[in-house]
């Protein structure tokens, strides 16, 4: 099991006031995903090698 790195209850709480529940793997599975869009992002930035910054630019 990976770190989580999105706060879980607000997650939680985003599909709650949807009217729905996150499953089991949900969680797991998203924080992995924010996990590969910023390491994307730090390794554009470092290949462009202009900034030290990663912005909403980046995001690939």
């Amino acid at each position: 099991m990976a770190e989580i790195i999105v706060v879980v209850s607000k997650v939680k709480k985003l599909a709650k006031d949807a009217g729905f529940r996150t499953g089991a793997d949900y969680i797991e599975a998203l924080s992995a995903k924010v996990n590969q869009m910023v390491s994307a992002s730090i390794e554009k930035v470092k290949a462009e090698g202009t900034k030290k910054t990663i912005g909403a630019e980046d995001l690939i």
